[in-house]
């Protein structure tokens, strides 16, 4: 018997254990930026994630949804789409990095962590995204002073009929 053909690894798993582990990794990778796994399945999960990366970048209410059946939690999801796909903006692809650590202890197992090449902390905001979020941040300052006093004024009057 041959393997011409098939593609990708079984980890000795079914199909929908397999793909629960992807969707677990991937969820893992996009909340805490940076896992450490076996070797195969870090070369595995790499791939996935920057499909979904690719997919996020769109943001449009399809791709969101595709990123959202591709994680575990919507959480997860809506960070990848809002926080991170904005800014890994200016890499068209190699979004992740896979690094050997060390063997496990137990079974000799060649560890590796799966992070982003860019610093996420540091990275800056896409351009478009800064300019929706300023102008929102300044305009309900403005308003909310005005409506504070007005509130204020008529609160009293209230009170003394």
């Amino acid at each position: 018997m041959h393997r011409h053909g098939y593609k990708g690894r079984k980890f000795g798993r079914e199909r929908d254990q397999r793909e629960a582990l992807m969707k677990g990794l991937a969820d893992s990778l996009v909340k805490y930026e940076t896992i450490e796994t076996t070797l195969p399945k870090a070369k595995e999960i790499v791939p996935y994630v920057e499909k979904l990366i690719t997919k996020a970048k769109k943001g449009d209410l399809h791709n969101r949804r595709q990123v959202l059946s591709g994680l575990q939690t919507v959480a997860s999801a809506h960070k990848l789409v809002d926080e991170i796909a904005p800014k890994l903006a200016g890499r068209t692809s190699g979004h992740l990095r896979v690094t050997r650590t060390v063997t496990r202890r137990g079974d000799n197992a060649q560890l590796a962590r799966v992070s982003f090449v860019d610093d996420l902390n540091e990275a800056p905001v896409a351009k478009s995204a800064a300019k929706v979020a300023t102008p929102t941040i300044a305009e309900p300052k403005a308003a909310a002073k005005p409506a504070a006093k007005t509130v204020k004024a008529s609160a009293p009057a209230k009170e003394t009929k």
